[in-house]
């Protein structure tokens, strides 16, 4: 009987909060969009805390085609109204990071609660791994 491995988990905590869709982008003269200066800030400290993570845990990139499931933990500066939901910009950033490509990101929000002191995303992402039949 052979072992199977435990599935591989890496856990990334950005701080702060990402910007709503409505403060990511706007609009070119030229035409088209383009993420605002808080949103590549955002996208920028989410990529470097992704990378040290990966580095600290012996991380390696997934591949195009497999699955990860990316589970996140929101804690709100307030109690304002926000949407879960909205999470390209972080997928984004963990792109060429974690995996190579956000299309491969099963999603879940697992939790939203409020911490004014400290506001963060706390993620954890698991490689999925089809069973041998």
């Amino acid at each position: 009987m052979t072992a199977v491995p435990a599935p591989q988990v890496l856990r990334i905590t950005v701080p702060g909060v990402p910007p709503s869709v409505n403060h990511q982008y706007v609009r070119r003269p030229t035409g088209g969009l383009a993420l605002t200066r808080e949103a590549r800030e955002y996208r920028q400290t989410a990529r470097e805390y992704a990378a040290v993570a990966a580095r600290q845990q012996k991380w390696t990139l997934v591949p195009v085609g497999e699955q990860v499931i990316v589970r996140l933990w929101y804690y709100w500066p307030d109690r304002r109204r926000r949407d879960t939901q909205n999470n390209k910009l972080l997928f984004d950033a963990l792109e060429g990071v974690i995996y190579e490509d956000d299309k491969d990101v099963l999603p879940q929000v697992m939790g939203v609660e409020v911490d004014r002191d400290h506001p963060r995303v706390e993620i954890e992402v698991e490689r999925v791994r089809e069973e041998a039949v």
